[in-house]
């Protein structure tokens, strides 16, 4: 049962510079600063050194990434934290301040989530009262009475309800270790033991455990560590359970059978080669679940480069893909089809997109397929009746399938599917949202074509300066509404299948912005009505733009704490992100890159341009990945931005890539290049943040964020840029560049909800404190940068 149980988000947000140029003059806001320099780490510069493929460019900071100097890093690290925290030590009353605000915003403590149904049990999640991790609980409750039971659970809490089992409490973990992350999580078939993932270090290097729900009891059995996913067979005593190392070779597909006189898994497959494990083998290989040791059937022969998503369905395959199986005449080659194959030698029915549907994944049921398409480049949902009638012979599209789409509340919403684990249901669970929608939990039944509203999420309000929508949601809960017509999916017209939302208090805006080469850019404004002035008002612009990922923009119930304080968030969606197709992506990855970084630069010049955001105001704000784009756009455009946020950064591009013993180095050459290939280096190096920094003039306020035990981006990267920047720019403009790193966690974090307010509060009083906002309550002064 994979339980996708949603851990305590945080609104990470971002900020920028203390010293800008006004009429060819620069000046600069002298902020409350240490009265101690900043940290200077030794420097080191072998003559043999080459960063990138280009021999004779010393790196004096790569010492930082040798394991053998690792007390010397952690001893530098510790006195950046110092640092950082004596620049922010004028906020201290500010962040308490947040803190109190944001808390006072989120569910109530003890409220349980709303319950999911797997035959006759319910299960469902809650925080108990003075905790910070959920736990995971179940109760026994006949089907009949499962909207009167869930309606109980939602509104009481967890807490004393009769029959309750504790399935699973995060909070012992975090007891124990200090960190907790729980992986995967599934329940077996027969609803007596739970095989989860945990991970105490923030290493990702996560242990099995298999655990007796009725007893509490957790299983002897030999730890593996570096488990990756979890699947039961339909005997319940069998798990299948995938392991990588920290290389992600060999990757293995292993088995334990409880039970078994034999206490060695099985290996059931191996794959040495990490792109191949990492994208191809799960998608091309199956076993059926009746006779798992039966072995493995090869679907359909490896391909390189491209995308393979198969289901099974009473004896035929249904595969999303992007490589052509039967050489389809219309197919453009851009994005995904649906192809469906009985095994036979017959070749595959083949169903395309439309010019303005695209297909983006599906999950599949046993009387429907839903599919997660975009419509007029809007993402939406749609459901298609099983099975489907199609001839070899004729290639379909998507629109001969007379697919119902799902009704959305607005054209600015997200959505992410529930668990949706019962093949045999008809009723498919979504989480919709929006910057002015709190999270919404829909429940679409396939077959009558009618959705109920089961949830929303309701906010506490305690704003800054406004008392506007005192609380929102719960309006529509549990109302089931028939959609008669066929209609586009989008329904904010319709006054009786509204959902709640903020939108009196706080206005979201959609803009498509022209890039650099004629592309038009969605960029998506949130502003509160009250408090935002045109040409006057701070700004924080969001971006990602890697990995074919759409950047989230859902309701976040911390952000208030901006915007009521005057600040437009804005997010970017450039290219290398999601899109309408593939060729979104693949526009803003190697040598294209660029893109991405130009589409960033030009939604940041648009809010600037168009009165938005003050021309002196204007923050950015990158996480991992997403931080190459904001860094490069840093170099580029240095005036442009007041203060940035850099998250667990990516930022060493050339140095890190270069090394394919990192987890990621070998799997990245597909998104960014390979530094080893002379043409793959050259366009590497011309937009690496870390080595494209100038030198001399003014820099923007920058806090780095890092994390010690990051197995995705190495800490190093975050404190060889900031030695950099310091190295290279104004030395007074730099004061203001601070590093802090959590010496226990990973790359994840933990989802302690106490420790991300207190994270997220950190983060916003940077920003205030370097845009100068009178809101902050610190006290400064303005003086020219002697620079």
């Amino acid at each position: 049962m994979p339980l996708k149980l949603l851990p305590w988000r945080h609104g990470g947000l971002s900020t920028r510079l203390l010293c800008y140029h006004h009429f060819s003059t620069c000046h600069r806001r002298v902020l409350t600063v240490p009265t101690l320099h900043p940290p200077l780490p030794k420097k080191n510069s072998p003559p043999s050194s080459a960063a990138c493929g280009v021999t004779g460019q010393h790196d004096p900071y790569r010492w930082m990434s040798d394991p053998r100097n690792r007390p010397d890093l952690l001893r530098h690290l510790r006195v950046e934290n110092a640092y950082a925290e004596a620049f922010m030590e004028d906020t201290v009353d500010l962040r308490r301040e947040l803190v109190r605000e944001m808390s006072a915003r989120c569910t109530i403590p003890g409220r349980s989530t709303v319950p999911e149904r797997w035959g006759p049990w319910l299960y469902y999640q809650y925080v108990p009262e003075g905790r910070d991790y959920p736990v995971l609980c179940r109760r026994w409750e006949p089907e009949n009475d499962e909207a009167a039971n869930s309606k109980q659970i939602c509104s009481g809490g967890g807490v004393g309800l009769a029959i309750e089992e504790v399935v699973l409490d995060w909070n012992k973990f975090a007891e124990q270790y200090g960190f907790v992350d729980i992986g995967s999580c599934r329940v077996s078939p027969n609803h007596q033991l739970l095989a989860f993932t945990v991970d105490t270090d923030g290493s990702e290097q996560f242990l099995l455990h298999i655990k007796n729900i009725s007893s509490g009891q957790v299983l002897p059995a030999p730890k593996v560590q570096g488990v990756v996913s979890l699947a039961w067979a339909s005997d319940s005593s069998s798990l299948f359970y995938t392991v990588c190392d920290k290389q992600l070779r060999p990757y293995r597909v292993l088995c334990r059978r409880l039970g078994s006189h034999d206490p060695s898994d099985v290996v059931i497959f191996s794959e040495h080669d990490p792109v191949f494990a990492w994208t191809s083998l799960p998608q091309k290989m199956a076993m059926d679940a009746t006779n798992p040791f039966h072995g493995l059937g090869k679907i359909w022969n490896r391909v390189s480069n491209v995308r393979f998503f198969v289901e099974h369905h009473y004896g035929s395959f249904y595969i999303l893909t992007d490589v052509p199986l039967s050489n389809p005449s219309n197919w453009d080659g851009e994005g995904f089809y649906l192809a469906i194959w009985d095994g036979e030698n017959t070749g595959p029915n083949v169903i395309f997109p439309t010019k303005d549907v695209t297909i983006q994944d599906m999950d599949i049921f046993k009387s429907h397929l839903v599919l997660s398409v975009e419509k007029d480049s809007l993402p939406m949902l749609c459901a298609v009746n099983l099975p489907i009638s199609a001839d070899s012979k004729h290639h379909m599209n998507i629109d001969d399938l007379k697919p119902w789409f799902f009704p959305m509340p607005s054209t600015m919403c997200s959505f992410t599917p529930g668990s949706n684990h019962d093949f045999s249901q008809s009723v498919y669970r979504v989480v919709i949202s929006s910057p002015v929608i709190p999270d919404v939990i829909l429940d679409y039944d396939m077959s009558r074509q009618t959705f109920t509203t089961v949830h929303q999420e309701a906010i506490r309000w305690t704003s800054f300066d406004t008392e506007s929508c005192s609380q929102v949601g719960g309006r529509n809960a549990g109302k089931q509404v028939k959609v008669e017509k066929r209609f586009d999916g989008y329904m904010a017209d319709d006054e009786s299948m509204r959902w709640e939302d903020c939108t009196e208090a706080y206005s979201c805006e959609s803009f498509r912005v022209n890039s650099h080469d004629g592309f038009r850019i969605p960029l998506t404004v949130v502003y509160s009505r009250g408090s935002w002035k045109r040409h006057q008002s701070p700004g924080l612009l969001l971006g990602y733009g890697a990995y074919g990922e759409v950047l989230d923009n859902s309701w976040v119930p911390e952000r208030v704490s901006l915007l009521d304080r005057g600040w437009l968030i804005a997010f970017a969606d450039v290219r290398g992100g999601g899109g309408v197709n593939s060729s979104w992506h693949i526009s803003g990855t190697g040598p294209l890159k660029q893109n991405s970084i130009n589409d960033y630069l030009s939604c940041a010049k648009f809010l600037v341009e168009e009165g938005y955001v003050h021309d002196q105001r204007l923050c950015a704000m990158g996480y991992s990945a997403g931080c190459v784009l904001v860094g490069a756009a840093l170099n580029l455009c240095p005036d442009l931005f007041r203060g940035v946020i850099l998250k667990l950064p990516f930022l060493d591009i050339c140095d890190t890539l270069q090394d394919p013993s990192l987890p990621l180095s070998v799997l990245d050459y597909q998104e960014f290049g390979d530094p080893h290939i002379k043409s793959h280096s050259d366009f590497i190096k011309s937009y690496s943040p870390y080595d494209n920094i100038r030198k001399g003039g003014c820099h923007a306020s920058a806090l780095v964020c890092a994390a010690f035990n990051d197995a995705r981006v190495g800490v190093w990267e975050a404190a060889k840029w900031v030695a950099k920047v310091r190295d290279f720019r104004c030395s007074n403009c730099c004061r203001s560049v601070i590093l802090r790193t959590d010496m226990n966690a990973g790359h994840l974090k933990e989802d302690s909800r106490t420790k991300q307010l207190e994270e997220t509060a950190f983060e916003y009083a940077f920003l205030l404190k370097v845009v100068q906002t009178k809101s902050t309550g610190v006290h400064r002064q303005a003086a020219l940068c002697p620079c």
